[in-house]
């Protein structure tokens, strides 16, 4: 495995994360107008142009698991409290009850063209059973089986899944080479919202779904990188593939998931070294991360932690020093050679801060591999 290209760190030296890091990408979440009024979640914010993108579900799925996560670790209830506003956004102003559907973004002005997606459904299904986790509030669960629901009876392609539907009609949209166009191993990430359905309701059709993403995911997951052929571009599908590798996590021991676990954290490492001087996402570098320390603490795969180290650096590396609220703590999304891209955005602030706090703990001994936890 070659280097990681930003720094190195040698075996014998210690890198500490600064807690600062950590807090200060939570009061970013909650401070910085990323989550609007209502409670929906911009999908990034342009620091040269100073505007929220469009909220999107999705983003607001996954940073409502983020802010938990926050709120787990520090108990400062205005997490909890932000998290719960996102719950009731997805639920009483996205959630679609007349199709049963979450759409990708809200309907504007414009009438633009709805869509679904089945990987924002997962993430939103289990940002809504975390909620359910942490509050015992009987919507979020009714509503992730709801969602859960939909995605089995709406996406089944047979033996796969249908990326995206068109709304209203629900028809399958038209793939393409795109990563997010077309089914993949990435899918298991969502499929990990069947699993932890499963586990609350006993309903033993949640597991079976997830079962298929699973044996779709291990028969294709190979050939997924070899998708594009511009090397930029496959940084995007590295991204994709650690959902894959994340999906596994649950079931690492099984000999067959436990072969993929070690291939992929390789595999990814040195396609991240090799395309990073050109192109680079701080959420790589936290997925690796996060994907490494819990297959080493799953007993998968001893923690090269000199990688790992190196990976914390270069994490922080991301992170937003200076400026106003709608920026600092934050984590910029990626680099293009030199420069950095101007997209503040709260799924890398999540990964990253998240990735971070796993490696405190596990050097402090405290680290506990739950999956349903990964934001």
């Amino acid at each position: 495995m070659k280097p990681l290209p930003t720094t190195h760190v040698h075996d014998h030296q210690v890198a500490s994360v600064n807690t600062d890091s950590v807090d200060r990408a939570g009061r970013w979440l909650v401070e910085s107008g990323i989550q609007e009024e209502e409670g929906g979640v911009a999908r990034y914010y342009r620091s040269d142009t100073a505007k929220n993108a469009p909220v999107s579900t999705e983003i607001t799925g996954y940073a409502a698991s983020a802010l938990l996560f926050f709120h787990a670790r520090s108990r400062d209830l205005v997490y909890l409290d932000r998290a719960c506003k996102a719950g009731r956004f997805l639920i009483r102003k996205a959630w679609n009850p007349r199709l049963r559907a979450m759409p990708f973004e809200l309907p504007t002005g414009e009438q633009t063209p709805q869509r679904a997606y089945f990987f924002d459904m997962g993430i939103v299904t289990r940002g809504l059973l975390a909620l359910w986790r942490a509050t015992g509030e009987a919507e979020f669960l009714a509503a992730a089986v709801q969602c859960g629901e939909a995605m089995a009876a709406d996406f089944d392609a047979g033996g796969e899944f249908h990326p995206i539907l068109l709304l209203p009609s629900k028809e399958p949209a038209p793939r393409s080479a795109k990563w997010s166009c077309a089914p993949g191993c990435y899918q298991l990430k969502a499929a990990l919202a069947w699993r932890e359905l499963a586990e609350q309701t006993g309903r033993d059709e949640f597991i079976a779904c997830n079962r298929r993403a699973l044996e779709y995911a291990l028969q294709t997951h190979e050939r997924f990188l070899t998708g594009e052929a511009e090397r930029e571009r496959i940084m995007d599908r590295l991204h994709a593939y650690c959902y894959f590798l994340e999906g596994l996590l649950p079931v690492a021991g099984a000999p067959d998931c436990a072969a993929a676990l070690r291939d992929g954290i390789e595999r990814t490492a040195q396609a991240l070294a090799e395309i990073a001087p050109l192109f680079v996402r701080s959420d790589v570098y936290a997925q690796l991360l996060r994907v490494r320390l819990f297959a080493s603490a799953l007993g998968v795969v001893p923690l090269d932690r000199s990688a790992a180290a190196a990976e914390t650096v270069a994490i922080e590396g991301f992170q937003v020093a200076g400026g106003d609220s709608s920026v600092s703590g934050g984590f910029y999304f990626g680099r293009r050679g030199a420069q950095t891209l101007p997209f503040v955005n709260p799924v890398s602030a999540a990964f990253c801060a998240q990735a971070l706090e796993m490696w405190r703990e596990r050097e402090a001994g405290r680290f506990q591999p739950d999956w349903r936890t990964l934001v």
